[in-house]
């Protein structure tokens, strides 16, 4: 097996996260060391996009915050995140959201796409 790959699955976490979009609003709890001190701290943002693959993924979430957008890179496997709750699936026909950046106020909004769960 390839040394690579090797280390990548010693730092791998293995948690168990819900499966996201780009366009979808979520929550992610992430914990914070301040000091000796740790605590988490609640993003809650729209995915802008998704990228790489394996061990190496990662996604941008997009939040307005005092009228300033902030965008923050979170990877997949970190052992920071705690938890990611999913708050609404959004309704966008690009992997990519880059164009939410110049749009400001009800223009940036996203339609929200409706999930319908199967029983079993």
């Amino acid at each position: 097996m390839d040394l690579i790959k090797v280390a990548e699955q010693a730092f791998a976490t293995g948690k168990e996260l819900p499966e996201f979009f780009p366009g979808d609003t979520i929550t992610v709890a992430y914990r914070i060391k301040e000091g000796n001190k740790e605590r988490i701290q609640q993003y809650r943002g729209v995915v802008i996009k998704i990228t790489g693959e394996g061990v190496k993924k990662r996604f941008t979430v997009r939040k307005i915050s005092d009228n300033i957008g902030v965008e923050r890179i979170f990877p997949i496997e970190s052992p920071f995140i705690d938890n990611i709750v999913i708050n609404k699936h959004g309704k966008v026909r690009r992997a990519k959201l880059y164009y939410l950046r110049k749009l400001t106020g009800k223009k940036a909004r996203i339609k929200e796409r409706r999930i319908v769960k199967k029983e079993a």
